[in-house]
């Protein structure tokens, strides 16, 4: 296989393009880029920094990777934009690397798919499978589990945490960590119930989802404490995997404030 660059665009000479890399007009590719095996960038795509793209990414006109990140404590060290393979990013799209005042590498995983207008900020941690409608703003250290839905025009304050599979719908606003399998609406965002649409078209068994809704029903009772249901909880389905995954992330960062149900008139 052969590498295409079409003659409008600048590639620096010391990038490495792996075969089957297809570079469009009007394209920059700078000199620490790494660009896998068929990776194609349609037109007006500009890659810099230290960034290593997984094969078989796509990118469409206007995308912008690997620039400084938007960190005023950023004093222009080493970091990194790791993104995995099979990844669309549509028209717009922006992402930054880490920062060398945290978390140096920005890092997407395999499969994902980001709309048009939508940004990734510096040391964000995006799992598989992850779709960021158009329009969505994802602030700094933000952590994206597998599978997880974020609706148009959506944002996630930063440090953020998003369970996998947890779904945020259109223009809420993120302040607090969303539980996997959670589903989220609203500004500020509140926790609706659990994303059982996106569970039954992943194929995930009817009784486990039954299970689980029983499980967020005894989590966010309004009896107790939240730290004894949490307790409650973690004692009766001990053995389910499912909702042992929601303790777990609930458990992993104490100093996070929950996304929790609206209770309100």
């Amino acid at each position: 296989m052969t590498v295409f660059v079409h003659p409008s665009s600048f590639v620096d000479p010391k990038a490495q393009l792996d075969d089957g890399v297809h570079i469009g007009p009007l394209c920059i590719v700078g000199p620490n880029v790494k660009l896998g095996k068929d990776v194609k960038l349609i037109s007006q795509v500009n890659i810099a920094g230290n960034t290593e793209i997984g094969e078989g990414c796509e990118f469409y006109p206007f995308v912008s990777l690997g620039h400084p990140p938007q960190d005023f404590k950023h004093k222009g060290g080493d970091v990194r934009l790791i993104i995995g393979k099979r990844n669309t990013f549509r028209e717009l799209v922006n992402i930054h690397p880490g920062s060398d005042a945290g978390r140096r590498d920005t890092v997407i995983g395999d499969d994902c798919y980001m709309m048009v207008g939508s940004h990734l900020a510096h040391e964000g941690q995006m799992g598989n499978n992850v779709v960021v409608s158009n329009g969505v703003q994802i602030g700094g250290c933000v952590t994206i589990g597998d599978h997880a839905i974020l609706g148009g025009l959506s944002a996630v304050h930063q440090f953020t945490r998003i369970g996998a599979h947890a779904f945020i719908g259109g223009m809420a606003t993120v302040t607090t960590d969303v539980i996997p399998y959670g589903s989220v609406v609203g500004n500020a965002a509140y926790l609706a119930g659990l994303n059982v649409i996106g569970l039954k078209r992943r194929g995930f068994d009817k009784q486990k989802i039954r299970d689980l809704r029983s499980a967020y029903r005894l989590l966010f009772a309004e009896e107790g404490t939240f730290a004894e249901r949490l307790k409650d909880t973690a004692r009766i389905y001990h053995d389910h995997e499912l909702v042992m995954e929601i303790v777990a992330f609930i458990q992993a960062q104490e100093k996070r404030s929950i996304c929790m149900p609206h209770t309100g008139g």
